[in-house]
């Protein structure tokens, strides 16, 4: 094997990857359903929506034929439409039926799980507080499940202080499960302050696959100089990475959708680099950044691992019966 002449005058460079990082058993299930429904019922099969918030995904699942429609009337009758892994307002699937599509529901189990938290404290006479991002689809999704005007949603501190409910009324909340941990974690704190008989989760909302990568980026920023997170920039968990590794520190903390959104020109300066990768960003976009790196520095590559994950969800038997 030949030595690379030039390698001795490439700058030194380590590369700090945190772990757990990129797909969660959410995105990897959802993508699964894409595929494994084109297998079955050929091309095109159509899909509500961004499948899951990457770019570099989306392009490969329309190039093996899955056709991303923002709304149902765009699907033909009697077609196969996908609904995505953020979860759909109840109005939604019945839009399907009416329409007489055939659906498949990719949205993760961990976003149903808060949907059904959301219907059990409606029918126990609560009031829905919902704490979240106006917009983001997993947020019209969950509001969704419950008659409109039913939940209020909250994205601030200073929303909770806005609050005003009626005296005696019963409240609970619920949250989206992409959020920043420590941001609803005071958020949550504020709501119990206001309201000390509120109601919350039996179990946290927010994902697992969210708290862990978010713990991830906390251990290498106090070694990083830089921080990059591969990810989409609708990406809600990619864009909480960023925010994470921020408020700890890291001035230069990036948010990119591949290798070719490094500005090196930023890292002139620069010996360590942390790595993260949101939730719906593949594992090729990961060793796309590291040869980037290779290609440019003598490259000393750690994985900093905070915890191991072994979840895997169940596909919709009508795919695997």
């Amino acid at each position: 094997m030949g030595i690379d002449e030039n390698f001795a005058s490439k700058p030194l460079m380590t590369l700090l990857l945190a772990a757990p990082r990129g797909f969660c058993a959410g995105v990897d299930r959802a993508i699964r359903i894409v595929e494994l429904a084109l297998e079955k019922y050929g091309r095109p099969v159509y899909v509500r929506h961004e499948i899951v918030h990457n770019q570099a995904v989306v392009r490969r699942l329309q190039s093996i034929g899955a056709v991303f429609i923002d709304e149902l009337d765009e699907a033909p009758p009697d077609s196969h439409v996908i609904f995505s892994a953020h979860g759909v307002p109840k109005s939604v699937p019945r839009e399907a039926e009416r329409r007489k599509l055939i659906y498949l529901d990719a949205t993760c189990p961990l976003v149903s799980k808060v949907h059904v938290e959301a219907e059990r404290h409606f029918a126990t006479g609560h009031r829905v507080i919902l704490i979240g991002h106006q917009g983001h689809p997993e947020v019209i999704g969950t509001m969704g499940q419950l008659p409109e005007g039913t939940v209020v949603l909250v994205e601030t501190l200073g929303d909770v202080e806005n609050l005003a409910f009626p005296m005696g009324e019963k409240l609970a909340y619920i949250t989206q499960t992409t959020l920043s941990v420590d941001d609803t974690a005071e958020i949550v704190t504020a709501l119990k302050r206001r309201f000390p008989n509120i109601a919350g989760p039996r179990q946290e909302d927010i994902c697992y696959a969210t708290t862990n990568r978010q713990e991830a980026v906390k251990a290498i920023a106090p070694r990083s100089e830089a921080v990059f997170v591969i990810g989409s920039a609708n990406s809600s968990n990619s864009q909480r990475l960023v925010e994470v590794a921020r408020k700890a520190g890291i001035a230069r903390a990036f948010l990119i959708d591949d290798a070719s959104g490094i500005d090196w020109s930023l890292l002139s300066d620069v010996k360590t680099v942390g790595l993260s990768a949101g939730a719906s960003a593949p594992d090729a976009l990961v060793a796309e950044v590291i040869a980037a790196f290779r290609a440019r520095y003598q490259l000393t590559v750690e994985e900093i691992t905070v915890t191991r994950e072994d979840v895997e969800f169940k596909l919709p038997r009508a795919l695997v019966g």
